[in-house]
């Protein structure tokens, strides 16, 4: 490996003061769980690595806004958020999600903000994000801007973050009355392997039938996205076994899974088709929002 600067500075306008949008070589770091094994592999070669670990304050806490919705600072670790109290209550998908992200020692150190800022198409909490229509503040020298986390992810590993942008936090709205969500994933390898395939899924019922619906495949895709097609399949029907069959279907349709190790395009597709069925049917069995 080759010689690089470590910087490590004490607050956040220090930190993106140092980034260097001109170099590629110029990193920040946080929990490190992904960016370490792409240097132990030499995948990347920093010339600077800009360490956050000093940083402190909102950037590690989870607290409600006023209007009822998350605000999740960025270096606040996966672990902290698996057993915040306040991310049970208001996001139970992510809180069932974590359980079963990586595994303990990953979750432990690996950051929201990194998860995020990766880039990598196979990471759970992207997917479950876009359905709960989250956004991120990325801060810069030049100021700050928000990003829905719809237009966050542009390709492969490849966000709409400009290199001297941090993302400070995340927040997530306050989630409807009679809303339905699960998040289902299928590891080919081992348990704690990142998933071949993620499904998440939103609806908010309205006398019995769906008014809105979210669908979000990620893993089995070159970015997490939402499936407009299995959407519009919910929409205007009852929650029956039928109509998730349907979306699923359409789902698995509109999709253009990447084959690699973990499966075909092909048997990856068909995932798609069984476990946004799977996650449909969790959904529809999972106490809403508020009592129907």
């Amino acid at each position: 490996m080759k010689n690089f600067e470590l910087l490590e500075p004490s607050t956040i306008d220090e930190a993106v003061a140092r980034l260097d949008p001109e170099d590629t070589g110029v990193r920040a770091i946080a929990g490190g769980t992904a960016l370490m094994l792409m240097m132990k592999t030499r995948l990347f070669q920093p010339t600077r690595l800009v360490s956050l670990r000093r940083l402190n304050g909102a950037l590690r806490t989870v607290r409600t806004d006023e209007d009822g919705g998350l605000r999740i600072g960025a270096l606040t670790t996966l672990t902290e958020l698996e057993h915040s109290p306040l991310v049970a209550k208001a996001a139970p998908v992510m809180s069932r999600a974590l359980r079963t992200l990586s595994n303990v020692r990953i979750r432990n150190v690996a950051t929201i903000g990194g998860h995020l800022a990766h880039g990598d198409p196979h990471m759970d909490l992207p997917p479950i994000l876009l359905t709960l229509g989250a956004r991120v503040r990325a801060v810069s020298s030049r100021g700050e801007r928000w990003i829905d986390v719809a237009d966050l992810f542009l390709g492969y590993y490849q966000t709409a973050l400009a290199r001297d942008e941090l993302i400070a936090e995340v927040a997530v709205r306050l989630q409807p009355a009679k809303v339905h969500t699960w998040y289902a994933k299928f590891t080919a390898l081992s348990a704690d392997d990142w998933p071949a395939v993620g499904t998440a899924v939103w609806y908010r019922l309205q006398s019995g039938v769906i008014a809105e619906a979210r669908v979000a495949v990620s893993a089995a895709t070159e970015r997490p996205m939402r499936v407009p097609s299995a959407e519009t399949a919910l929409i205007g029907s009852s929650p029956t076994v039928q109509v998730f069959a349907k979306a699923a279907d359409a789902a698995a349709d509109e999709v253009h899974p990447l084959a690699d190790i973990r499966g075909t395009a092909a048997y990856k597709r068909e995932m798609v088709r069984v476990h946004v069925r799977r996650a449909l049917e969790h959904a529809s069995r999972t106490p809403s929002t508020e009592a129907e």
